[in-house]
């Protein structure tokens, strides 16, 4: 099965593409991530992911392309929903980018994050899967958390301190306003 992964990061890439390997999957990462703020954090992150799949074989489609007014655009005035309209919007160019090139299904590195909204992803991935017309691979990559953690340490590998956008930037360094983790 051909599998192309949304990839937020290279330390987030870790387990699940090491987990879709060893399914026997055929996985190709795709950076596309418009939220990330600001640029030498998109660039880093972006350089870093790359030079990860690189390191293990992993096929790459990087959209170099920062994004940043497209994702302010659908989170201003909207910030309590900012998160879903961010995964839609990573995602639905995900999916479309699955279609256009035979891609079996779509997945995304979100699911390794312990803070992200698991179900509102899986929500936004099943319908564009419909949209789309290509299948979406769900799988709760959180069991491996601290497996990916402790090996992009050892790979010495950059990590960053929030999740991309300048709003969970504000959360990571604003204590009033951290985000709790998901349940696993």
């Amino acid at each position: 099965m051909r599998i192309l992964l949304h990839s937020c990061c290279g330390p987030c890439l870790i387990y699940p593409q090491g987990v879709l390997r060893d399914e026997g999957m055929e996985t190709t990462a795709y950076f596309h991530n418009p939220n990330i703020h600001p640029f030498r954090e998109f660039r880093q992150r972006l350089e870093t992911c790359a030079a990860f799949a690189d390191s293990v074989g992993l096929a790459t489609i990087i959209d170099g392309e920062y994004g940043l007014t497209a994702f302010l655009r659908q989170a201003v005035f909207r910030e309590s929903e900012r998160c879903a309209g961010c995964y839609e919007m990573r995602l639905e160019k995900t999916a479309a980018l699955a279609r256009k090139e035979g891609f079996d299904a779509f997945s995304t590195t979100l699911l390794y994050s312990r803070y992200q909204n698991h179900e509102a992803i899986r929500r936004s991935a099943e319908r564009l899967a419909e949209v789309y017309g290509v299948a979406f691979l769900y799988r709760d990559f959180r069991h491996g958390w601290q497996q990916g953690i402790e090996r992009s340490k050892e790979l010495g590998m950059y990590r960053q301190a929030y999740c991309g956008c300048i709003y969970s930037e504000r959360e990571r360094y604003d204590k009033s306003l951290k985000k709790p983790q998901q349940k696993d």
